[in-house]
């Protein structure tokens, strides 16, 4: 299910028929009350986010959306150009932030590959399931378990989104390797576009925010990203 709240109803019957038309089930909202409510009985597996709606913002019904339903993935589409909003939007854990005037095809293209990167953060390979990666730096802790999504730092759970789980576990599978931001790009996030590389640098940035003290990953500047964590054995 895919909740499009955006208040101008062409843009919302728009984006409503696009995805229709690409077999996904939709519901459409107008306001921050009644997607509160709708949450109440009908889950969403992705929302898209009009900012500026006449109840409130996008931003802050993120946030609550989050604090309720921490599994709902979403996606910011406004009319804000500045970059401190698109900064702010990959902030609060969104999976992609997209301007007006958009391409309705270009929408979907993203939503499909959010959906992507949603399913495969849930089917992980034989060789990963069951499996508990234990780190260390220095005297800093890490668990990484592959099969229920699960972090560990300094035996406390912390909460990632989608898009930063997944960055952790393909540097952590590629421990030592120099990753570069578009293999993450490509791996991770699945496409490129305007300003991937602050893409990459914010969630890199709340990644390592919530991995603690610990300098789990290193920072090679002109190419890329290292996993340093130890492995215990």
């Amino acid at each position: 299910m895919i909740y499009v709240v955006e208040d101008n109803d062409a843009i919302r019957e728009t984006i409503c028929s696009y995805l229709e038309l690409s077999d996904y089930e939709v519901e459409q909202f107008s306001t921050v009350a009644s997607v509160v409510e709708s949450l109440e009985f009908k889950k969403a597996r992705l929302c898209i986010l009009d900012v500026m709606l006449p109840d409130g913002n996008g931003f802050e019904l993120a946030k609550r959306i989050h604090e309720a339903h921490s599994e709902v993935a979403f996606l910011f589409l406004t009319a804000k150009e500045a970059e401190s909003d698109r900064i702010l939007g990959l902030e609060l854990g969104a999976e992609d932030y997209i301007v007006k005037p958009f391409s309705p095809r270009e929408l979907v293209l993203r939503v499909q590959a959010i959906l992507r990167r949603l399913d495969v953060s849930h089917a992980t390979s034989d060789a990963e399931k069951g499996s508990v990666n234990e780190w260390k730096v220095g005297n800093q802790s890490l668990t990484i378990h592959m099969t229920k999504h699960t972090v560990l730092v300094q035996d406390q759970e912390v909460y990632l989104t989608k898009v930063e789980w997944k960055i952790l576990a393909f540097l952590s599978s590629n421990p030592g390797e120099l990753i570069s931001r578009e293999r993450i790009l490509g791996e991770c996030l699945d496409y490129l576009h305007d300003g991937s590389d602050r893409t990459v640098n914010t969630h890199l940035k709340n990644l390592r925010s919530k991995l603690g003290e610990g300098q789990w990953i290193e920072t090679v500047r002109g190419f890329g990203y290292k996993w340093v964590g130890e492995r215990v054995q």
